[in-house]
């Protein structure tokens, strides 16, 4: 781990730090915010407009982190086939990351064992569709670090929004706590700090091949 990376260490445990903290508190019972947001919201997931949000939650959903780990993989094999063999590690390290990332709520649901605002399946903490979400989003950011610099704050921006949108329709079909969408955040930023130093992706801005083809 290079010293720029190690310096990335520290935010991701202490983000997961709090990400514990936050569950240890609204285990039992939910805190005054999410009492406050469920009420206020209480039912509107059977309207006409619960049913459009239902739709595009289920868009910013799971299936964004598993199309994007099979993208990554089938990339890194056609890099290796054709003897891009850095080019390919690059993609393999990025896909390593968003599997770790999308596995905390796997992980830490049954931990936590915290219900939902309403009957629904499974348990709440963390939000397994903000994981979803926020996972891909930072491999994508990550990516863009790498291969396309110039589109990192794009990215960045496109990751928030599209992470802000998904929180905010799993509040409000009711079958999140608040605290459950801020925990799903928490734990994919630390884990995805804490993964990407490690495997040296913060240690650098862009990809080392694309540098190369650029002062030829």
């Amino acid at each position: 781990m290079s010293r720029r990376s190690f310096a990335f260490a520290p935010a991701g445990v202490c983000l997961l730090v709090a990400f514990v903290a936050l569950g240890l508190l609204a285990r039992r019972q939910p805190t005054a915010l999410d009492a406050a947001i469920a009420s206020a919201l209480h039912g509107q997931w059977r309207s006409s407009l619960g049913a459009v949000a239902v739709v595009i939650s289920d868009a910013f959903g799971p299936i964004l982190p598993v199309l994007l780990a099979v993208a990554l993989m089938v990339a890194a094999i056609r890099r290796r086939l054709a003897g891009d063999r850095e080019r390919a590690t690059l993609l393999l390290r990025v896909l390593v990351v968003l599997v770790l990332c999308r596995a905390t709520s796997f992980v830490f649901k049954p931990l936590f064992d915290r219900q939902r605002p309403r009957e629904y399946p499974d348990l709440a903490y963390p939000s397994g569709h903000v994981v979803s979400v926020a996972s891909a989003c930072f491999a994508l950011a990550l990516l863009c670090g790498w291969l396309v610099p110039r589109l990192l704050r794009t990215a960045v921006a496109f990751s928030l929004v599209a992470t802000a949108v998904s929180a905010a329709l799993r509040v409000y079909l009711g079958v999140h706590w608040f605290t459950d969408t801020v925990g799903a955040v928490l734990a994919v930023t630390g884990v995805g700090l804490l993964a990407s130093a490690a495997l040296g992706l913060l240690s650098a801005g862009r990809d080392p091949v694309s540098a190369r083809h650029e002062t030829a």
